[in-house]
């Protein structure tokens, strides 16, 4: 048999994952995200999608993020009819995330020929993608539950494990078997962590892969424990009441924010703090609560004990209210503190934050909440970097808030906590590991570590090299 692998996204980079197995000539696509950037940057990345559609033979899924799934639309635009394959909370999570992509594009292609009518400038700009591309990438997935294997292609064996990262997010055990040979490929997608809530642990998969393909985002960062994570979360709280200001929470629609309002749900039930107004203004956030909702398979054991068999909603308290309307969200920046604000974009690159940061980032009684990644040259990291002016819809802000982090609610696996899953792993047959998803500095600082804990074998992917897999 002959397997190869290549990278046309996420490679010495973290967002815009698309990964390609080639099995005997038959191309598989693990993942078919977008690049997140400067704009123009991302524009162009999109856009050169790097294979002929009717080469793949089948696409995997790994989770709903848009950096993993906001290109397949763009995919089924260009011709593919193929099957997509996905746990079926993925396939929800993807749609919703891909259809708010749809209507990001279609809304900012009247906005920015708007600005260039102003200005007497020719506008040509088109959206990658519409709905009703969105609607069809949908139409063609595929669910499949996690531990139930089955043929994608010729001798192709998919097999979906829990990857601990959000609700539905999978890995992708491939088995290649050709006469009476076998080959064995684990691609993780994004590796969460032990002891999250809501959401199970990472899954250690079998049988033994002879290849992992291991994302690297936090190849070179360790994580917060989470209980100073609640504690620090207590104490900005009781700050902000105290001065009768605001937190603004950018975070990610999908999982960040329902692990917030879990975690400010205990907050207020035990009293830790007090009865603060807590919006989470993001429409996509309120419909992948829903969505929350309607999976419970993916839920731990701890968040079923605790709400489920008690017949309390997680999601849901006294404290929290989910913002509906443009008209309410505009409120929200006349509201008297003390409030806190859940909003998306996570790296507030777009969505309602923006007007949020607009209103308050001059405020020295405001709070900007840092809850996540942050790529290279997004407002969020210049935002987490202090920068003493950033520009937000094409004006200079002076930063007056408060900027504070909190590193323990990222869903990605620190490089600690990888090699702690890789060696509960069976690997005995294992011949190399691919590093994927992590920028350059991140991913050489993980491959010494891995080196220096027994595995030898690695290798950062460059973009568009072929890797063989014997």
């Amino acid at each position: 048999m002959n397997v190869d692998f290549y990278s046309l996204g996420a490679a010495g980079e973290v967002t815009g994952s698309k990964h390609v197995l080639e099995i005997d000539g038959k191309s598989y696509l693990i993942d078919c995200g977008a690049f997140q950037g400067s704009r123009a940057e991302a524009d162009r990345k999109n856009r050169e999608f790097g294979i002929d559609t009717d080469r793949i033979d089948g696409t995997i899924l790994t989770h709903g993020h848009h950096d993993h799934c906001g290109l397949l639309p763009l995919l089924v635009k260009k011709g593919y009819k193929g099957n997509i394959f996905s746990t079926p909370a993925t396939r929800d999570i993807a749609s919703l995330i891909m259809m708010d992509s749809a209507n990001i594009q279609a809304r900012d292609a009247i906005y920015l020929r708007k600005q260039a009518e102003k200005k007497g400038e020719k506008f040509n700009w088109t959206p990658l993608y519409t709905e009703q591309d969105a609607i069809q990438a949908v139409s063609q997935t595929i669910g499949i539950s996690y531990n139930r294997p089955m043929n994608i292609g010729d001798g192709v064996m998919l097999e979906f494990h829990d990857a601990g990262h959000i609700l539905g997010s999978a890995m992708a055990h491939i088995t290649v078997k050709r006469g009476g040979e076998e080959l064995r490929i684990l691609a993780t997608g994004d590796l969460g962590r032990k002891g999250k809530p809501i959401i199970r642990d990472p899954a250690i998969p079998g049988p033994a892969p002879d290849y992992i393909i291991l994302e690297s985002t936090y190849g070179d960062r360790r994580h917060d424990s989470t209980n100073n994570a609640i504690e620090k979360l207590a104490a900005l709280a009781k700050r902000t009441v105290k001065s009768r200001g605001r937190i603004l929470i950018p975070s990610f629609a999908i999982e960040r924010t329902q692990e917030l309002v879990y975690y400010f749900h205990l907050l207020t039930d035990d009293g830790v703090i007090p009865e603060v107004p807590i919006y989470v203004d993001s429409p996509m956030a309120t419909n992948a609560t829903t969505i929350f909702q309607v999976h419970p398979e993916c839920y731990d054991e701890e968040i079923k004990s605790a709400f489920i068999k008690h017949h309390k909603n997680p999601f849901g308290f006294n404290s929290l209210h989910f913002t509906t309307s443009v008209q309410e969200s505009k409120a929200l920046n006349d509201h008297e503190g003390p409030l806190i604000i859940i909003s998306a974009d996570g790296m507030c690159e777009a969505g309602r934050i923006q007007h949020h940061l607009i209103h308050s980032i001059q405020d020295p009684n405001t709070t900007i909440l840092t809850v996540g990644y942050m790529a290279e040259n997004t407002l969020g990291r210049r935002i987490r970097s202090r920068e003493s002016e950033v520009k937000i819809h094409g004006d200079w802000f002076k930063l007056k808030a408060h900027v504070e982090e909190i590193n323990a609610f990222s869903a990605h696996a620190d490089y600690v906590e990888a090699v702690e899953w890789l060696n509960a792993l069976d690997t005995s047959r294992l011949k190399g590991i691919l590093l994927v998803h992590g920028e350059k500095k991140a991913q050489a600082a993980f491959k010494t570590y891995l080196e220096e804990h027994g595995y030898p074998n690695v290798q950062i992917v460059q973009y568009g090299k072929t890797y063989e897999m014997k």
